[in-house]
């Protein structure tokens, strides 16, 4: 495969952020500031914008459609999507409405990362049970997937009412893209393979290899239902600086907060300093110089046999100047590298 064939992306959860001093941003802020980041990655040429979806004190955006929306109005070329949209607590209806419209908007960049989501926030917001986790997940993406046909609709299941012969507005030009988030589950692999969906792998830890047999488990199944061959993306965080030094040093403090907080709301402990240099190390935290972030992605790439990469540029309170610096440097200083790795 040709270097041409990849393509690199950057995501955001939307992290609450701090000002230059280290105060604590408004969510307000945080969007607006969103935004900007959206148009640097646009005008550096990055083929796609992902915005993910949350409901907690710690991220700023719990509507990344509406996000995205604005930004598609200040943008050109980049791809919009979610990453991603937690669909078992969602409406597929509505799902696809809002990402037709932002289609129009934006010149037919919308795309749709349908997900389960790492968090639960959503379920009791909603008024949803969490023992029903996985039936929801299944009937909504099977309604979803029928939507995006853009035909008259017959549907039943057990989540919500029957549909029979439904038009559902407004249509597109072109249809909508679509891809279905994964966090190594086979199950869900062989689902995403089923529906004919592209498919985005979550790697937040240890090493990329270790997803390998998810990717194959994917190829295998398209092969066996007769399907033709589709991409395989890879999400994983990172942050730049330019020394390996610096970026350990700058990152750590963001990475404890953030990862912090969520291994003690799980149980797994403190994050300790250890496993994170490890991961820096050895892992899938994308964190060091342009050219040391380069040589980990390309490894990943090829290891997985993916064709997309994004990078979540954004982990816990940083503020505006690294977050644009990161987006800087992976644009113009990683992505060039990795393409010319890859090429060889």
């Amino acid at each position: 495969m040709t270097s041409q064939h990849y393509r690199f992306g950057l995501d955001t959860f939307g992290d609450s952020s701090v000002d230059e001093q280290g105060n604590p941003n408004s969510d307000a802020q945080t969007i607006r500031d969103i935004v900007d980041q959206a148009i640097l990655a646009d005008q550096l040429g990055l083929d796609h914008f992902n915005v993910g979806e949350h409901h907690r004190d710690d991220f700023s955006v719990s509507a990344p459609d509406t996000v995205l929306a604005g930004i598609a109005t200040v943008t050109k070329n980049i791809k919009l999507g979610s990453g991603v949209t937690v669909l078992s607590s969602e409406d597929p209806i509505r799902v696809y409405q809002r990402f037709a419209t932002l289609d129009a908007l934006s010149n037919g960049r919308a795309e749709i990362t349908a997900g389960r989501g790492s968090f639960t926030e959503s379920f009791p917001l909603f008024g949803y049970a969490l023992s029903d986790y996985h039936v929801l997940f299944e009937e909504k993406l099977d309604l979803l997937v029928q939507l995006l046909k853009e035909k008259p609709v017959t549907w039943s299941g057990t989540t919500r009412p029957a549909l029979s012969n439904q038009e559902v507005y407004p249509k597109t030009e072109h249809g909508l893209s679509i891809r279905v988030g994964v966090g190594g589950s086979p199950e869900s692999v062989v689902r995403a393979a089923n529906h004919g969906i592209p498919m985005a792998l979550a790697i937040i830890g240890g090493d990329p290899a270790r997803f390998e047999p998810f990717a194959r488990l994917y190829r295998t199944r398209l092969q066996e239902l007769g399907k033709d061959p589709l991409p395989v993306s890879i999400h994983s965080p990172g942050y730049l600086a330019p020394t390996d030094d610096e970026a350990a040093e700058e990152f750590w403090p963001y990475y404890q907060a953030s990862f912090g907080r969520i291994g003690r709301e799980r149980g797994w402990g403190e994050a300790s300093h250890g496993q994170f240099i490890s991961e820096v190390l050895h892992g899938s935290m994308y964190v060091g110089s342009p050219e040391t972030v380069a040589k980990k992605i390309a490894y990943a790439i090829e290891s997985v046999g993916a064709q997309r990469f994004d990078l979540k540029y954004s982990n816990g309170p940083m503020p505006q100047s690294r977050m644009l610096r990161n987006i800087e440097l992976y644009a113009n200083e990683v992505v060039p590298r990795v393409k010319a790795l890859l090429a060889k």
